[in-house]
């Protein structure tokens, strides 16, 4: 788990965790002002305004839920065409938003190699698009899954998300809250793996 290898899809999941942050942040009016990316596997998302209530938590619960959203989306060539697009699609629009010099490199080397993928599918062999989308919803959802158990659960980190849930619902204690973050991201990859499998059973 701690390798080199999967070092980038370590960031990518982060860079996932983050976006959801932006994302539910400029769904409830707010603005945000960077997202970074850090080699420590950490992040941070800068916004003013918005929902707190529904910001907070959508960093973890979004990893979660696109994790499973790509395993869905891996049943079908042209849906995991468009997932693939859809991350490419991402990527590009966080290098507006002052990224540190570790999420630029992820970002364009993530661009770099999903495009080539969706372009070596479609002209050149397949199916590579569905496993490539498959392998990156099993690792983003496993990762979010993972990394709620080690932050939230077995122990409590000084200003992770639960803490900051915590401070908006005093009685709801941070370990509490990673629970209720691990339940909601397991349904995730759940239905993920489900709705996979019945769009491949019906073709």
């Amino acid at each position: 788990w701690n390798t080199a290898i999967l070092k980038p899809m370590k960031l990518i999941a982060v860079f996932v965790h983050e976006m959801s942050h932006a994302m539910a942040c400029w769904m409830t009016g707010g603005s945000v002002k960077g997202i970074e990316v850090h080699k420590n596997e950490g992040g941070v998302t800068k916004y003013v305004g918005g929902i707190r209530y529904i910001v907070v938590p959508a960093g973890y619960l979004g990893g979660a839920f696109w994790g499973g959203v790509f395993v869905t989306l891996s049943g079908d060539r042209i849906a995991a065409t468009c997932a693939a697009s859809l991350l490419v699609f991402a990527l590009l629009v966080s290098l507006k938003y002052s990224p540190n010099g570790t999420m630029v490199a992820l970002c364009i080397g993530f661009i770099v190699v999903t495009l080539a993928v969706i372009l070596i599918d479609w002209f050149v062999f397949n199916p590579l698009i569905n496993f490539v989308v498959l392998y990156y919803g099993v690792f983003i959802g496993t990762f979010s899954v993972y990394d709620i158990y080690d932050d939230l659960i077995t122990r409590t980190v000084e200003g992770s998300d639960a803490h900051a849930c915590h401070k908006l619902i005093p009685c709801c204690l941070p370990r509490c809250v990673g629970v209720q973050f691990a339940l909601v991201a397991l349904l995730f990859q759940g239905l993920g793996i489900y709705l996979a499998l019945v769009w491949m059973g019906a073709k």
